[in-house]
């Protein structure tokens, strides 16, 4: 159950994504999945619906219920030895890759994250590091994402596709997350500058639109990013490089978060009990 709603969240939640923001980045894609359903928010979603991790078994729970054994910190004492588990070596690493040659240790690009890694760009779990410990101990958040995945794994076989759509929306969706915080550009002014080149838009220029203060201790300017007469965007900062750095950023942000209107938005599962429409596919995002 735990492997079919984990896939079932990812399909959900990257569709909703791609179809409201098809200009997302992969890595702020990845980042925004995590963000809505990675495990620090399904364990946060555990603790809000009211579900209790017990110790160990006794008169609370029947020890055949028992899925998991928690695992000890990394500061406690290993049994039989005087050092912390933290300090002991490991003999299999907790994550797998599938790439070829991974023994190399070869750079992970983008390309490869999106071919061989999950849905959230990171390196598969290696089943096999926690088979092979003598207890098998996972950590809460690992069990409460487990836990998270196997409800909605049973809600779409017992209940069908529409339930689950429906119950992802209301807990999942139903999240704010400031996907304009998730993005981080090393070089703005050179990415805008191929955008408005690839777009067939005028080269952009930076505009003093106001200033407070410069011969002060803490001056204000307001700058912003103009094609042509349109402005693109627009920041403050305490220096002119600054501001112009800050509005050139904000008009990326601005571009990849474009989302076509609400009525022509159809989700691919959705098709099956209404007229499928095509969606926006963007020409890709721009790679420096």
């Amino acid at each position: 159950l735990a492997v079919i709603g984990q896939d079932l969240l990812a399909y959900y939640t990257a569709e909703w994504l791609l179809c409201n923001y098809p200009r997302l980045p992969t890595a702020v894609l990845f980042a925004a999945q995590y963000a809505y359903s990675g495990p620090r928010t399904l364990s946060a979603m555990r603790e809000e619906w009211g579900v209790e991790s017990v110790a160990a078994p006794g008169i609370e729970v029947d020890p055949g219920l028992l899925q998991y054994l928690r695992q000890k910190p990394g500061n406690a004492m290993a049994e039989g030895a005087m050092l912390r588990l933290k300090d002991m070596p490991s003999a299999d690493s907790k994550s797998a890759s599938a790439r070829p040659n991974s023994q190399w240790n070869y750079r992970r690009g983008l390309s490869s994250r999106i071919v061989y890694d999950n849905q959230f760009g990171d390196l598969h779990d290696n089943d096999s590091a926690s088979s092979q410990s003598p207890d098998g101990a996972v950590t809460t958040e690992e069990a409460s994402a487990s836990f998270i995945n196997a409800v909605f794994g049973a809600l779409y076989l017992h209940a069908g596709a529409q339930a689950t759509q429906a119950f992802h929306k209301a807990h999942i969706l139903s999240r704010h997350v400031p996907l304009h915080t998730l993005f981080s550009f090393t070089h703005p002014t050179r990415d805008l500058s191929r955008l408005c080149a690839r777009e067939g838009f005028e080269p952009p220029v930076a505009r003093l639109l106001s200033e407070t203060g410069r011969h002060s201790r803490s001056p204000v300017f307001v700058v912003g990013v103009y094609s042509g007469s349109d402005k693109l965007g627009e920041a403050a900062g305490s220096s002119l490089d600054e501001a112009r750095v800050r509005a050139t950023a904000a008009a990326l942000r601005s571009w990849y978060l474009y989302s076509p209107p609400r009525e022509n938005i159809l989700l691919p599962s959705q098709s099956a009990t209404t007229q499928w429409k095509p969606q926006m596919i963007d020409i890709g995002e721009i790679v420096t």
